[in-house]
């Protein structure tokens, strides 16, 4: 007796698939999806939740038209962005949290259509089986990277940092970084839930037998996540580095006395007063004010300086003229013979972060929000400079606070030469919360994408010391004040990571919107013929 495989109809008339999900059902497993994908974040890092996330907006997503699709991806994206970042909400209440929540929600929705598109269109194009399973998951995982990099550009600069695979920056999958970037990895990980969504619904359209070919590919990308290795770079000595995290007054509605900033971060140093080093660091936001105009302050860093002799990687708000920078700069240890303050070496914040370190299109938002504008009373510029520093010979990698997410900076300062990576931030406003911890996450992953060690410092935690491999090689805990000293691994040659990286990125972005738009162009000649 032989069995007939029996397929129920994928496709209507007239090229459109049929909803897996009723309306109603797809917008619960949105907002599911965005829930569940928060608890693959710090500080739950319950990784293994990304996956199930991405399968069930996925689901929601295939056979919906326009505004259902619309729907379905703002929710997921309210849901997600309202819950990750809801640690915004921690000093200036629920307006800026809802404003960032919800506007990312809509660029979400937005920018979800295309892959709705992707379910719809290409299946109409390409017969049942292997080939159309590929072509749609590796479109609507390159749709997936597509909309990560819209809101990691736009508006003011974009905000890349819930990419999904930074979930698995704790993880052995995170090497995959070193040979394709971040982006890379998210698009690996699209790509195998995609894959397997495929072989479960043509395993229930027909027979589950003729789909076990179709899991060799998840298969393949499981052990590719799993057992990477990294991509070599090449030891080249040891730096011995300091870092100070203060924990001193250094939020936005913190009180402090006169200099109560530095006292907190010269009690903190002393420790390490006399002990052999490299390089000092304090973290951003480590002083009270400029030190290039005011004496008070240059004198505490000299003393500091001349305590641990070795020069000081310090951080404050500078200004120029009628222009006002973010500034990290290398203090010099004059009892050495360090080159003079007129020579310091300086870094500019490029990012400065919207609504917190300036405001754009001031005009129009103090007309809405007049009392929470008016808090800003001084705009940081960006910066042009190049976030390298040289101590002695040796290139150090810079980026402070937010500008850790910026896959271009972080280029930049390998092209630069970086052996070592040191990312300075302040997370006084966010105490309590996980943002330090999601911040931490985005910096284990550059140690890894770049083969680089990491120093990450913070004003009140959590501050690390980070191998090159991800793993942690000293720690600080939040909200205390700590030293650390340790030998910091140096590394030349850039990975495949960070050479390769950004060309992905635009291959899978563009890539993916014209095999969309082409797939609708001659879906809709085929109609058309069809209806002739």
């Amino acid at each position: 007796m032989t069995s007939r495989t029996v397929e129920r109809p994928e496709v209507r008339v007239g090229g459109s698939v049929r909803p897996v999900l009723p309306l109603w059902a797809a917008l619960i497993a949105a907002a599911v999806a965005g829930g569940l994908l928060t608890l693959a974040f710090p500080a739950v890092s319950l990784w293994i939740a990304a996956f199930p996330a991405i399968g069930l907006l996925l689901l929601a997503l295939i056979g919906r038209r326009g505004w259902s699709a619309l729907l379905v991806g703002f929710v997921y994206g309210a849901v997600f962005y309202l819950i990750l970042v809801s640690w915004t909400a921690r000093y200036l209440g629920p307006i800026p949290w809802l404003a960032l929540g919800l506007l990312e929600g809509a660029l979400t929705a937005v920018a979800l259509v295309p892959v709705t598109l992707a379910y719809r269109w290409i299946p109409v194009l390409l017969r049942p089986g292997m080939l159309r399973a590929a072509a749609l998951s590796a479109v609507v995982a390159a749709l997936w990277i597509g909309r990560e990099l819209l809101l990691g550009n736009w508006p003011y600069g974009g905000f890349p940092w819930a990419r999904v695979a930074l979930t698995l920056s704790d993880t052995a999958a995170a090497r995959v970084t070193s040979w394709i970037g971040i982006s890379g990895l998210g698009f690996v990980m699209v790509l195998l839930v995609a894959l397997l969504l495929e072989a479960v619904r043509a395993a229930i359209r027909t027979d589950w037998l003729p789909q076990l070919p179709l899991l060799a590919a998840p298969v393949v990308l499981v052990a590719l996540l799993a057992f990477l290795p990294a991509f070599p770079t090449t030891p080249h000595g040891t730096m011995r580095i300091g870092a100070v995290q203060g924990n001193g007054p250094t939020g936005y509605f913190d009180h402090r006395e006169p200099l109560s900033v530095l006292a907190a971060q010269t009690a903190a140093s002393e420790p390490l007063y006399g002990k052999r080093m490299d390089l000092l660091v304090w973290p951003e936001g480590g002083l009270d004010g400029d030190p290039f105009q005011y004496d008070q302050l240059a004198g505490g860093l000299d003393e500091v300086a001349s305590g641990v002799r070795a020069p000081i990687l310090a951080n404050a708000a500078t200004q120029k003229g009628d222009l006002f920078f973010n500034t990290s700069f290398l203090w010099p240890d004059e009892s050495h013979g360090f080159l003079a303050r007129s020579d310091v070496q300086t870094h500019s914040k490029r990012h400065p972060v919207p609504f917190g370190e300036y405001v754009p299109d001031r005009a129009f938002y103090n007309a809405i929000v007049p009392d929470l504008i008016g808090l800003i009373g001084r705009g940081y510029t960006p910066g042009a400079d190049a976030p390298v520093i040289r101590v002695g010979k040796t290139p150090v990698g810079l980026a402070i606070c937010f500008d850790v997410i910026y896959d271009e900076l972080i280029a930049e300062g390998i092209d630069g030469g970086a052996q070592v990576l040191v990312f300075q931030t302040n997370n006084a406003d966010f105490r309590g919360t996980a943002e330090n911890l999601q911040q931490l996450a985005i910096a284990r992953m550059r140690a890894v994408e770049t083969g680089r060690a990491v120093v990450n410092i913070s004003t009140v935690g959590t501050s690390q010391v980070i191998r090159f491999d991800g793993s942690t090689q000293a720690s600080l805990r939040e909200n205390r004040p700590g030293a650390l000293l340790e030998d910091v691994e140096l590394r030349t040659g850039a990975t495949s990571g960070v050479i390769l990286g950004p060309w992905i990125e635009q291959v899978l972005l563009w890539g993916g919107l014209l095999v969309v738009v082409a797939s609708g162009l001659v879906g809709r000649m085929r109609w058309g013929r069809s209806g002739a």
